[in-house]
């Protein structure tokens, strides 16, 4: 995760590019906690995952890959902008700006209760011309005058007037940014806020199974002009999976949005995996988390062909969940045609294989959450504890 960067933080215009600040591993494992959780944003178009909805729905494991980021972030702005020691990270989210999104000229602490952030950084996690068009971030003045979205890169400027600046709109496809605001004032930190978020889950679901938790419907409502989708079937969509219920179910309105947090299965052309799942956002982590992972599958199964036990016919047990959402506007917005490209490699085989795969990753990543939570709460910071010792004095 070494990175260069070239400095153009002048009194003027303080800003710096970091290129290959973050790894591409990183970029995609981002990615995936992102599209499992993400809920309509705070503007039209678009999406965000925030830490304290991670927490708040089941997903406090899901914190760990920020810590790191968050720790060598800071220390890049204290140094480029010559703040050693002062700042707290105020801000934390997975941001995506789907078709249609823009934002005009402003600084980021252009509102009274924006006023305590001092920097901003913006890491890129997609790329421009391959993964989206549109979304060049401008300046208004100083160099450098833009900067071209690339995977691994991070835009780290003061978020007041020196640096004005907007987006481009998103011609298609999906930005994602992983972006967070520093501050000087201690009482906008907001560790101590998540820490309570993260210790209030943790206690609720100390001996429980660790699936994820769907937030209220309207919170993955997709609106733009009257019109609108869920985001948990479009996301399932967009990788080319249905979701079913059982028909030894009771009868459900068609139009029922209640389904999606209850026990249902997935599907796949003619095709219905016979895992049953706990909820909508338990199969949506299991598909993405498969397919973060599909290449890699599919190169160990090489020819191992797939096991048809592993699936039944849609026609014998299985009734398709439907619900009053605009397709077409879910195409255009998301691209939810795109699971084309996946076709060649998907097998119901690796697809088993991945939710053992899930169950490990979420186990390990909750067992060192729990090992750390002691020494983050004595401290009311979170941080990352790479010392073998002192994760074993957590543990006692």
């Amino acid at each position: 995760m070494e990175s260069s960067g070239a400095s153009y933080a002048t009194a003027a215009h303080p800003r710096r590019l970091l290129t290959g600040f973050l790894s591409l591993d990183l970029c995609k494992e981002l990615e995936f906690i992102h599209r499992s959780c993400a809920t309509a944003g705070y503007r039209t178009g678009v999406l965000s995952t925030t830490l304290a909805h991670l927490s708040a729905t089941g997903c406090s494991h899901l914190l760990l890959p920020f810590v790191k980021v968050r720790e060598r972030l800071k220390e890049a702005v204290e140094e480029a902008f010559d703040c050693q020691f002062e700042l707290f990270v105020e801000f934390t989210g997975l941001i995506s700006w789907c078709k249609g999104a823009s934002i005009g000229w402003h600084s980021d602490d252009n509102k009274p209760y924006l006023k305590q952030r001092d920097f901003s950084a913006v890491c890129y996690l997609n790329d421009q011309g391959k993964d989206f068009k549109g979304g060049t971030l401008r300046f208004q003045d100083g160099e450098p005058s833009s900067i071209a979205p690339v995977a691994g890169d991070v835009a780290i400027y003061t978020a007041d007037y020196r640096n004005v600046h907007c987006v481009d709109e998103i011609i298609e496809g999906e930005r994602l940014t992983l972006t967070l605001w520093f501050t000087r004032d201690s009482a906008s930190d907001e560790d101590p806020k998540l820490l309570n978020f993260l210790s209030q889950a943790l206690e609720r679901n100390r001996e429980g199974p660790f699936y994820p938790l769907p937030a209220s419907d309207n919170m993955y409502l997709f609106t733009y002009n009257g019109s609108g989708f869920d985001l948990r079937c479009a996301r399932a969509r967009q990788l080319g999976y249905t979701f079913y219920y059982s028909t030894c179910s009771e009868k459900i309105p068609e139009d029922s949005f209640e389904m999606l947090s209850k026990p249902l299965f997935i599907g796949r052309g003619d095709e219905v995996f016979e895992k049953e799942f706990v909820s909508s956002m338990h199969a949506l982590q299991v598909m993405q988390f498969y397919h973060w992972k599909a290449s890699k599958a599919a190169k160990v199964r090489g020819t191992k062909g797939q096991a048809e036990q592993e699936f039944i016919s849609r026609k014998h047990s299985y009734t398709q969940l439907v619900l009053s959402c605009d397709k077409e506007l879910a195409e255009s917005v998301l691209q939810c045609n795109c699971h084309v490209e996946m076709e060649n490699l998907f097998s119901w085989d690796d697809f088993a294989l991945a939710i053992e795969n899930w169950e490990r990753y979420t186990t390990e990543m909750r067992r060192k959450l729990s090992a750390f939570m002691p020494s983050w709460l004595s401290y009311q910071s979170i941080y990352y504890i790479d010392d073998p010792s002192e994760l074993n004095e957590c543990e006692k």
